[in-house]
This record gives C-alpha cells, structure tokens and sequence, in this order.
C-alpha cells in the first residue's frame, strides 16, 4: 500500500542517538500477539520508503502509519492506512511516497485500540549534488554458528546512510546441524528444527531470526536494501534447482522456491522487483542484481565430480574441460534480460554523470584460484578428508582451474559479458559481495586490462576458511594473494561488515571486526581500510 505526504510543515533533520541492546538472560522470544517484531524499512529511493511490521491477530487489523521528522511526533508529515493479515504472516508494508530526498524520518504503526508499535528511523535517498553517502555491507548471518554482533555494532553507530544486505539473511538448514555452535541456536529460540522447506517452515524461520534484539536494533535504526543469496531457498541454488534440494524427497523446486521468495518478501521491506536500481543523488547508481533464481544455469560441480571419479590423466581432461564445458557462452549468472537491463542502467548512470556505478550482488566476482595447499594451513595431523581436498584443489590448480563453480568463476562468458558492458559504458564499478564468509578486495581485471574492483564483505556470523583450514590466517592470506594477482587483500577468520565512505573523488571501504562467538559484544576487534580513487578502477598500492 502507498502513502501520500501532506502538506504539513517539516521539522528540520534530525538523527537520533546511539543505541546498544541490552544482553538478555534468557532464550529470545517475541510477543504471541500485537506487535511481535518490531518495525523496519527498506527499499529507499529519494521520495519514497518502504515500511514494515508485523501486528499478530487472529484476523486482519487496519494499521495507522505515522511518519515525522522528530522523535516525539510533534509534527505529523504523513499519516495513512496499512492492513497486517494472517494471510502475509501477519507482516504489514507500507510504501511511503511523497517525501522529500535526503531526509530522516521516523516512524511508527498503530492499531484502532491504541496500540502502537516501537518507533524506527529511516532515510531516504538525496538528489542533486551530493558530497558524500556511507553505506555498511552485511550478509550471511548464519544463527547457529555465532552471535549477531556485527549488526549491535553497526545499530550502535549514528554515521551510517544505509544497510546493504548481500544475503544469506537467514539459513535453510537444520538448526541440529553437527557444525553449529553449542548453545547458540537453541538460545536465540531458532525454529524449526529441522530443514525448512514449505512456506510455514520459511515464515517459522524468519520470526525467530527476527527475534534476535541486534538484528531488530539495526532495523529499527536504518533502512535496508536487501538481495537475496541461496540459503533463503536452498544451499546452492540456481534457476531450477539446488544441490541441497532433493527431488524425491523434498517434493517440487519451482514450490520449494516460490516459498522462499514469499517468506523473504514478507519479512523483508523490500518492494517486489527481481532486481532495481537506487540513485544516490548524483554520487552513484547502486543496481540489486539476482544472480541465484532468475537466469543462473546449474553449476558445473557435478560435471567437474564425475570427471574426477573417471579414469584418465586428470590434466588433459580439466584441460578440456576449462576450455569447453566452463566456457560455454551459453552459461548465464543473471540471465539475458538482467544482462541488457544492467549494461543499459550503466549507460544510462554514466550518461547521467553519476560518479560510480555500484553492483551489489551475491558471488564473489573477482577470478581466484586456489593456492597451492600444505599441511602448514592445518594445526596437527592432516586428517584425510583435508588431504583428499588439498589433493584435488591442488589438481584444479595446477590446470588453471577456479576452485569454486558457484562464483562467478564457474560461469567466465557471464563474467566477461558483464565487463564490457562496464568498459563499453565507462563505468567507474564497485562491487558489493558476500556468499565466501571470508574478507576480500579484488581488483576486477581481465586480458584487456582493469574495469572496477571488488569489496567482498566477511559474514555476520557464519563460519569462514578457518574451519577447516586451522593454521596461521595470515599464511593462508598471504598464500591467496600470492596466488592470486588481483587479490590485493584477505582475511580468513574473522567476522563483522565492511562500510563503505563514498565521495566524489575516492569511495573508502572499511572492514570493521567483531568476535561472533563468546556471547554478545559490541566491541571491534580490529579494522583494515581499503581505497578506490574515481576513474582509476584498481584499488590504491
């Protein structure tokens, strides 16, 4: 439903103050009726925002919207009507139109008894000239492997413009998975326990991640732009399918993932286009890609599996498979109508004189292979599955090969399409990653020389390379990047989110450091500050 502002007189801009959620002492749980979730918004653009909550009733309730520019709601800029209904969970939006660019707001929701629902903030877009705009990156948020602290520390930040989700808001796994943390999952109240499949286990799912006081911190304070990756549906998913999904016995894909795509529109505030573009004033164009659902052909990890298990020189058969399965032309990421639309959105943003063109999107972007694996990356004796996996990552190294078919890697025509389509516009590119759990910065390189670079943000809370991999992260870093030419900077064990300070002459990332396991803490642990200058498309020495 869509709100119109009226006439009455705005209060000058306002902030708000910090916040840090208290440490419960108990399981986190939601309200069984009313207003069991808090609020959010999302989906900003420069006169409009999209606001959500959930209100719990046995049938549907008409909702009054406020919107002010002061906390204490003494002026009313906007007030409107949403309904919440059985029928979408209980989840209420409201897209709010007729605001003006640049602002703060807040706002709140209110039942005909006088009920009223906590109070967010939120802001929209600017327009015109614009000096500066920071953004903070998040994305895989696993609740069972570690605590959401990286969203208490940024909900405790007042120097922020937007959140920019990459996905894996929640998982679709069992919540007794044998990795997960002691004690984390049952805490939070996570729900259900088993593998989530049908639109009930979906919704379930989302409730109790929207139950953790963090991750409703952050969207009580800042509006979101969210995209999703596989785990909202299934672990490496593409337009048909899913290695986790099982036909036989999980029943129907195209069902399985309509449910994922409805459970995730209902929860987040997201508007209902696969993929969008936001203008941030004359500063930069941020497009939402999907590179999961839409257009992505199956990953060639099977292929690769059965290649392996046949007799051969392995070699001369990765050989040829490099050069003929993996390079198909035909193999698509977003598929061709995203494809025509993105290189027309980037025309059109430079056209515009928009400083940079930001991609932010799921899979790692820049080319990787794996470095050469030595027992020196695990502490101890090497257990044979590792050794089993050195020897085959070695193998894909030794050919050239990537080490991982899910990325962008698996699909090099997609990757190629996509950087002349940037070269052919002039873009200045910055791309916005998640998926790996790890830190990355890349330069975005090929045989014709630099097109942009690469900040790919490490996860909320799910578990990275040093997993498995338990020896010095710094030796392991290191032995990437030497590796790797465009990969200028790694970390593989630790988690947070990365902002990123966009100005006109220079766009500065910052991966900022929390611990996600130990308990609850808002404390950095540690920060790395990496920088773009405009027009030069590498990152600096």
């Amino acid at each position: 439903m869509s709100l119109i502002a009226n006439r009455r007189t705005l209060l000058a801009g306002a902030g708000g103050g910090l916040i840090l959620a208290a440490l419960p002492g108990r399981a986190f749980a939601a309200p069984s009726s009313g207003f069991t979730h808090g609020v959010a918004s999302g989906d900003p653009r420069q006169t409009s925002v999209m606001l959500w909550t959930r209100h719990v009733a046995s049938a549907p309730v008409k909702l009054t919207v406020e919107i002010a520019e002061d906390e204490a709601f003494r002026t009313i800029t906007l007030t409107g009507e949403t309904e919440a209904s059985p029928a979408n969970d209980c989840c209420a939006r409201a897209r709010v139109e007729g605001l003006k660019p640049g602002r703060w707001y807040y706002y709140r929701f209110m039942t005909p008894d006088g009920a009223t629902s906590e109070t967010g903030r939120t802001r929209t877009l600017p327009s015109g000239e614009t000096k500066g705009f920071r953004i903070a990156v998040v994305g895989c948020s696993n609740g069972t492997s570690g605590w959401f602290n990286a969203y208490g520390h940024l909900a405790a930040r007042d120097d922020l413009d937007l959140v920019v989700h990459t996905g894996d808001y929640i998982y679709e796994s069992p919540v007794t998975r044998p990795d997960a943390a002691p004690g984390i999952a049952q805490q939070r109240g996570l729900a259900p326990a088993g593998e989530i499949i049908a639109l009930a286990d979906y919704r379930q799912r989302y409730a109790s991640y929207r139950n953790d006081p963090d991750l409703a911190a952050l969207h009580r304070r800042l509006p979101m732009i969210a995209v999703w990756d596989d785990h909202e549906t299934a672990n490496n998913s593409w337009a048909t399918g899913a290695s986790a999904h099982d036909l036989a016995t999980e029943g129907s894909w195209d069902a399985r993932k309509a449910a994922g795509v409805q459970a995730w529109r209902e929860w987040l505030p997201m508007g209902q286009a696969w993929y969008d573009a936001y203008q941030i004033g004359d500063l930069a164009t941020l497009f939402r890609l999907e590179t999961r659902l839409l257009g992505r052909t199956k990953q060639l990890d099977d292929d690769l599996d059965a290649l392996f298990a046949s007799a051969g020189d392995i070699g001369a058969k990765l050989s040829v498979f490099r050069s003929g399965p993996l390079a198909d032309a035909g193999r698509s990421m977003m598929g061709p109508g995203q494809e025509r639309w993105l290189a027309d959105g980037l025309k059109a943003s430079v056209g515009s004189a928009a400083r940079w063109q930001i991609l932010a999107q799921q899979v790692i972007l820049g080319a990787t292979v794996f470095p050469k694996a030595t027992a020196d990356w695990v502490n101890g004796a090497l257990p044979a599955d590792v050794r089993s996996d050195f020897d085959r990552r070695n193998q894909l190294t030794a050919a050239g090969m990537p080490y991982s078919l899910d990325k962008w890697d698996g699909y090099p025509a997609a990757r190629k399409r996509l950087y002349d389509s940037a070269r052919a516009a002039g873009a200045n590119l910055v791309t916005l990653t998640g998926d790996s759990h790890n830190a990355w910065a890349f330069d975005l390189a090929d045989e014709r020389g630099s097109v942009g670079v690469e900040f790919a943000g490490q996860s909320v809370s799910s578990y990275g390379l040093e997993r498995r991999f338990t020896g010095d992260p710094k030796r392991i870093a290191a032995d990437f990047i030497a590796a790797n030419g465009n990969l200028k900077w790694m970390d593989t064990s630790q988690r947070g989110y990365v902002t990123l300070d966009i100005t006109r002459d220079r766009i500065e990332a910052e991966y900022v450091f929390v611990p996600a396991l130990g308990g609850r803490s808002a404390i950095a642990t540690g920060r790395k500050t990496i920088s773009v200058a405009h027009g030069a498309r590498q990152l600096d020495a």
